[in-house]
């Protein structure tokens, strides 16, 4: 019997810690580095570490580092030496975007060459789930076992997280009750929790969908902005509520509500996308600029709660081509796309013309 935790559960705490400012220790191919994630780092943690010496770097996706002009020799990160004199503000410069225009000048940026960037590419895949911004401070350890025994810390293996990561954590079925909605009094809502602790999904079923043919289908990102306050600056809560009225008219339909909010950014990281859209950056550009790709979020994850329901064949309600072809990937038919456009309006027009440029979104 053990009562230790496994690799999952170990990411799982890893990621926790990186939220508080905690650092964790990834380890791998004989090699061992301290991560701090920089949106979380303080002054005397950033003091702690440069007093170990050893040669700190500050590691950024190869989005940020064009932004920055700094060299990616990784390829999809670039490993940032830390200045002499750097400072808690000069790593927060270097991480997040907010300030660019303002201080557009962050270096000259010296790119380390050498060595292995594995553990860093780790390091910014733990961060990114963590919903944090995409930046870690990284210090390489000779003595890591003894070190994390010593303070406490966290180890991550690398082998093992790795390949974690790469797959849609194990979905379990929570519970599920009946819920009346306004679209119809037949509904049921359906909870699903992953098994790496992460945010749980919901399934809301309309009317008695049988499993023998399609069934009409919309995977929708949670969007607290759009679809609770009413947001004009997107066309989610229309969206949101356009699906259910459709499945409501039609009297069966299933609505996968995931929560990936900002495109699987997290809301804090989508509002700083805002703030730059605010400068002048379109919703692609800006995403950029906080150091993540277009879309951030794993549409596996919709295929996997249809198929646990017993959904096999979809007419999905997208403008997206992506979700179709990830349902097709994951085994979930799409016999139909069913076109949703609705909800444009003068604050998103510029929004939403992005989205059909440059994410070829069916508009």
């Amino acid at each position: 019997m053990s009562l230790a935790p496994d690799t999952t559960e170990i990411i799982a705490r890893a990621r926790a810690d990186l939220r508080m400012g905690v650092p964790v220790i990834l380890s791998g191919d004989g090699e061992a580095v301290l991560v701090l994630a920089a949106e979380t780092l303080d002054a005397q943690r950033l003091a702690d570490v440069r007093a170990l010496g050893g040669g700190s770097v500050l590691a950024i996706t190869a989005r940020r580092a064009e932004t920055l002009k700094a060299r990616a020799y990784d390829g999809d990160l670039a490993r940032v030496e830390l200045p002499p004199d750097a400072t808690l503000a000069w790593v927060l410069g270097v991480a997040d975007p907010a300030d660019d225009l303002k201080t557009p000048m962050k270096g000259p940026l010296i790119s380390q060459r050498g060595g292995g960037a594995d553990l860093h590419r780790l390091a910014l895949r733990l961060i990114k789930a963590a919903r944090l911004l995409p930046a870690a401070l990284v210090l390489p350890l000779a003595d890591a076992a003894d070190f994390a025994v010593r303070n406490g810390l966290t180890i991550v293996e690398a082998a093992q997280a790795g390949s974690l990561l790469d797959e849609t954590s194990p979905l379990n079925p929570v519970v599920s009750a009946r819920l009346p909605l306004e679209v119809s009094e037949a509904g049921r809502l359906h909870i699903f929790r992953p098994e790496d602790g992460g945010e749980e999904h919901y399934a809301i079923e309309i009317g008695r969908p049988t499993r023998d043919r399609p069934v009409l289908a919309r995977l929708h990102s949670a969007c607290f902005t759009g679809d609770l306050m009413g947001s004009l600056k997107c066309d989610c809560g229309p969206q949101l509520r356009g699906a259910l009225a459709q499945m409501g008219a039609e009297g069966a339909g299933v609505l996968l509500y995931l929560n990936q909010e900002g495109r699987g950014i997290g809301l804090a990281n989508k509002m700083r996308a805002y703030s730059l859209q605010d400068q002048g950056f379109d919703t692609v550009d800006a995403n950029h600029r906080l150091g993540f790709e277009d879309d951030e979020r794993d549409f596996r994850i919709g295929a996997h709660i249809l198929r646990s329901m017993g959904f096999s064949e979809v007419r999905l309600l997208t403008n997206n081509p992506s979700k179709i072809a990830m349902m097709e990937d994951c085994g979930v038919a799409v016999s139909e796309r069913v076109p949703l456009q609705v909800g444009e309006n003068a604050h998103n027009r510029a929004y939403l013309a992005t989205k059909a440029k440059k994410s070829g979104h069916l508009l």
